[in-house]
């Protein structure tokens, strides 16, 4: 059946580019990325045929779930929510060698499931895409003036103020960038936040591998990483901070996160080991980092009011959208976010590397003038005393990204821009 799912309401995202390319290069492309972040929608433009195997299985039109009937119809063939038929993974694989040809399928998934799911590798016949929710260019709250593409290729940063103010970025945080919520009132879209964050702690999280897990417990720790969030806090701290009678054991805490990074809700910010010069020592533990800044801002009962009256937490979740919108960004230019820190306390929020070893260094500022100053010196810092450019390249940039404000080149060589002008 041909798709009639095409909507005039789609918005434009930028995994729609890597999606085509990827359908061009291999027989089957996967999209994963959480729950509500438009998989389906997006797979759908390019979809010939579909089958949503959750609502099939739900009114029992899946009566053989080891059929190859699953897999008829036109190319790309769309089959959504692939791990919720057993042995399907494995059918598509042989289809794949079958038939020889690129573009035939294309698979959704909120879920990585485990190993036993998935018998066989789907190298050379399944290639990935990771979606994310929208980014504020995505959603059109940034004018994309600066590109990341053009930090990387020198281009001269400069751009005027964008129209939108620090309360437009602040109900950005709390809304999210959920397709669903893009037209809602941020109060209606922290309810459908917090009905999400509900079922992830009910449901999602023990459904994902079939193990059990104690919602309650899911649910503080859900409050705990959104209390920690864009720090370094360790498993241990994250136990301790689950309040309740009694915190939960490190060890479940382990098997929750993994089991909530599964879902592609948890997506913490790796650290980055360049070589140093210096006789600093790096530090190696990730960031923690949730998907979606409005998951932290709803976990904490947080509106846009008590974000603006508490700006240390603001300035948390601020550096958590952007996390989420360099992500994004990134996969045009194949590139991969991580962190820096070492023991003298140093501290570069984000490195942005490609896969050709060109990199930029962004601190992720709220946007007041000693905050720029700080993470100006902190940048040039790691430029000019700790790195080593004989073995990883002099930076492509450094950059302050800010909440507001327009876009303009210091006389350090450091770029400043509003995440409301960046894009990809």
């Amino acid at each position: 059946m041909a798709s009639t799912h095409q909507s005039t309401q789609y918005l434009d995202r930028v995994a729609d580019d890597e999606l085509r390319r990827r359908l061009r290069s291999a027989p089957a492309v996967l999209i994963e990325g959480p729950r509500a972040c438009g998989k389906t929608t997006t797979a759908r433009q390019v979809a010939a045929s579909e089958i949503l195997l959750e609502e099939a299985m739900a009114s029992v039109q899946l009566a053989s779930p080891g059929s190859l009937a699953l897999l008829e119809g036109a190319a790309p063939r769309l089959i959504d929510e692939w791990h919720l038929v057993p042995g399907i993974w494995d059918m598509i694989r042989r289809e794949c060698d079958r038939r020889g040809e690129v573009g035939q399928f294309v698979l959704t998934g909120s879920a990585d499931p485990p190993p036993s799911i998935k018998q066989h590798s789907g190298v050379g016949r399944v290639a990935r895409v990771q979606m994310r929710p929208l980014s504020l260019f995505e959603s059109g709250l940034s004018t994309g003036t600066v590109s990341l593409r053009a930090l990387f290729d020198g281009t001269e940063c400069t751009a005027p103020v964008p129209e939108c103010d620090l309360n437009d970025v602040v109900g950005a945080i709390c809304r999210g960038g959920w397709p669903l919520c893009h037209n809602m009132d941020t109060n209606d879209a922290q309810d459908f936040i917090g009905d999400y964050l509900h079922e992830l702690a009910q449901s999602e999280v023990s459904a994902v591998d079939g193990v059990r897990r104690d919602p309650a417990a899911v649910a503080r720790l859900l409050v705990s990483l959104a209390r920690n969030i864009s720090t370094e806090a360790a498993v241990s701290t994250l136990s301790s901070d689950t309040g309740g009678e009694q915190p939960i054991d490190p060890r479940t805490t382990a098997a929750y996160l993994s089991a909530l990074a599964r879902l592609f809700v948890v997506e913490d910010v790796p650290a980055w080991s360049p070589q140093l010069r210096s006789r600093s020592r790096l530090r190696g533990a990730s960031k923690r980092q949730l998907v979606d800044p409005s998951l932290a801002a709803a976990a904490l009962d947080a509106d846009p009011g008590r974000l603006l009256a508490d700006l240390e937490t603001l300035g948390f979740l601020f550096e958590s959208l952007c996390v989420r919108d360099l992500r994004v960004y990134c996969q045009m230019l194949r590139a991969e976010l991580s962190h820096y820190r070492d023991n003298t306390g140093l501290e570069v929020d984000t490195i942005i590397r490609q896969r050709s070893g060109e990199w930029i260094a962004a601190e992720i500022k709220l946007g007041s003038r000693a905050a720029v100053e700080a993470a100006a010196a902190s940048l040039t810092r790691l430029r000019d005393d700790r790195i080593d450019p004989s073995k990883v390249g002099a930076p492509r940039r450094l950059v302050v990204i800010t909440a507001t404000g327009f876009a303009y080149e210091r006389t350090d060589g450091v770029a400043v821009v509003p995440i409301t002008a960046l894009g990809p």
